[in-house]
């Protein structure tokens, strides 16, 4: 492992060996293999520096609730602008899921959290997340990427005019899920035309120690050729469709990032509240 300071922050790089990867193989016609060294320029970041209200020059608060009053996945939480959900503080950005009851939009649910959107969007890149997930049967942080071409009411690109495309048909990118009931084991997926929902076919996923307690490195590699998703620089996930069309690869346009914490169902009755706490999330290109 080697660290370096950069922007006040302390950043470890994780050098492993490759396990538990999942692939589709390669393209016979792909664009030339991007090597991660080739992504080395810092393009965005945020390091939630500050304290209070988060950036809202570079987030957005996705609150407007999809047709039918629930958010899909049966989630039972009212996502909010209010700041008990999402601040920063000591240089880390929180997103808390809370045991409350709020009428908002004609709906009336037991629990609260934050969905942000990022308002920048790019193209292929090395992204870096370093982050720890809240704790709770129940509850589904994720850290993820849409194409800003979806269209869902509510969401900021939608909302600018880009929303053209239905999910899963505009690609979705999945960093970071992890299920409260299955504490430790962390997944990343891909969806799209080809594989998505409950039939996802593109996913992989690992254990790591103290998911919770202590600060891992989720990092997604993304080139014309594939996605390696890893955590510390183990890999588990990694998509490379042999044939790139329409369904297998819509990724070769602007994504941004979501970050939001879902309650299911089973929620744990004792719940009362849980954060996901995020050190940084970085773009090299």
């Amino acid at each position: 492992m080697t660290c370096k300071r950069l922007m006040g922050k302390v950043l470890c790089v994780y050098l492993t060996t490759c396990s538990m990867v999942f692939s589709q193989g390669a393209s016979i016609d792909s664009p030339k293999v991007v090597k991660s060294s080739d992504y080395t320029n810092l393009i965005w970041s945020d390091e939630f520096d500050g304290e209070g209200a988060i950036d809202s020059k570079k987030w957005f608060h996705q609150t407007q609730l999809p047709p039918g009053g629930s958010w899909w996945g049966g989630i039972i939480q009212h996502y909010t602008d209010k700041e008990d959900n999402s601040f920063v503080k000591d240089g880390y950005l929180h997103l808390v899921a809370k045991k409350e009851t709020l009428e908002e939009q004609g709906h009336v649910k037991d629990y609260t959290s934050a969905r942000l959107n990022s308002k920048f969007s790019f193209t292929y890149g090395r992204v870096e997340v370093r982050a720890k997930v809240p704790t709770g049967v129940g509850t589904w942080p994720a850290i993820w990427m849409l194409s800003k071409n979806i269209d869902e009411d509510g969401a900021y690109w939608d909302n600018k005019g880009f929303g053209t495309v239905k999910w899963p048909n505009c690609g979705e990118i999945d960093i970071l899920e992890h299920w409260g009931k299955n504490q430790d084991f962390v997944s990343s997926a891909v969806h799209n035309g080809s594989s998505y929902g409950y039939k996802v076919e593109n996913v992989g996923e690992q254990k790591i120690v103290n998911a919770s307690d202590d600060f891992h490195i989720y990092t997604l590699e993304w080139s014309p050729e594939k996605m390696v998703f890893s955590v510390d620089g183990k890999p588990h996930l990694t998509y490379a469709p042999s044939e790139k069309n329409m369904d297998t690869w819509p990724y070769d346009s602007d994504y941004y990032f979501l970050l939001n914490i879902a309650i299911e169902p089973d929620i744990d009755p004792e719940f009362v509240e849980s954060a996901l706490v995020v050190d940084y999330i970085r773009v090299y290109q």
